[in-house]
């Protein structure tokens, strides 16, 4: 009889056996992969309820239960946002005690280069970043709507409205005398605010569609961006424009209606968002007063309620 070569069947079976369990193992028995979600590595979780989500970028601050005795604020920035400043100053050294917000006001450019040099930890802005801004680093934190009022001396005697286009024609210099609009037989002086106001470039880009101002005599520009010299030039003949909320309880100037509605009314065409920005990675005064100022106790505080 003729030997046979090769093992015996039963090692056949017995690997046949171990290949069909590491199979069953490896599609049925194995720990799944983790699942991947949406997000690069490090990215936190989503904010809880109570955490701010206002911003546009960076992080969200949540609205802080306490502050450090002796933490000082540094905010600076648009002349637009005096009166928020003010009110969140007031309210948030209230809150905690034992804390400074020391807020000054020298425009939006001027509040994020402080920023940018380190000597600010909030700047109070009234136009959106550039993108050259966002890439050094700094977030902008939409915190109020803000209207932008066209206003007259309290004595102007037009007494009328004006259109979105009467508005830009006057500050392009294409319309120059009140009785082109209804007005009385005078020329309007115009009292512009400087190249470095967050209002003036709001108000250029939402007024004039992002076109010049006008180079026309009777255009005035101020050397320096605050309300109240503008309002002191107004005279019987003057035009200018400011925040809403500086100017709605003036007794010496008034806001005309444009395209029938007041600044008051929703329908008011000159509305734009107001900003806090900070840089990244924020201060912890920063942190603290960012989280209250988006908490539902700072957005009340923010409009003196």
């Amino acid at each position: 009889m003729a030997q046979r070569n090769g093992p015996p069947p039963i090692v056949f079976i017995l690997l046949f056996l171990l290949l069909a369990g590491g199979g069953y193992w490896w599609f049925f028995m194995r720990s799944p992969a983790p699942e991947i979600t949406s997000g690069s590595p490090g990215t936190p979780p989503p904010p809880t309820n109570n955490t701010n989500t206002g911003n546009t970028g960076g992080t969200a601050f949540p609205a802080p239960d306490s502050v450090p005795g002796g933490t000082t604020v540094r905010l600076t920035g648009s002349t637009s946002m005096v009166t928020i400043n003010q009110n969140l100053k007031q309210a948030f050294e209230s809150k905690f005690p034992n804390t400074i917000v020391a807020a000054s006001a020298g425009g939006s450019d001027k509040g994020i280069e402080a920023l940018l040099a380190g000597t600010a930890d909030v700047a109070a802005v009234s136009r959106p970043l550039t993108s050259q801004e966002q890439g050094q680093g700094l977030v902008a934190v939409p915190v109020a709507q803000d209207r932008i009022a066209l206003v007259v001396g309290i004595n102007n005697p037009f007494t009328g409205s004006l259109t979105s286009q009467q508005v830009k024609q006057i500050f392009q210099g294409q319309i120059t005398n009140w009785s082109e609009v209804g007005g009385p037989d005078a020329t309007i002086q115009v009292i512009n605010r400087p190249p470095v106001s967050g209002t003036r470039q709001a108000f250029q880009e939402m007024v004039l569609n992002g076109e010049e101002f006008g180079n026309t005599p009777n255009i005035t520009t101020l050397e320096r961006d605050a309300t109240t010299p503008m309002l002191q030039q107004l005279g019987q003949n003057g035009i200018g424009y400011a925040t809403y909320a500086q100017v709605a309880n003036q007794q010496t100037a008034r806001s005309l209606p444009i395209d029938g509605q007041l600044p008051n009314s929703p329908d008011y065409p000159f509305q734009r968002p107001l900003f806090y920005v900070y840089k990244e990675p924020a201060t912890p005064a920063a942190q603290a007063f960012l989280g209250y100022a988006l908490s539902p106790e700072g957005q009340q505080a923010l409009v003196g309620q």
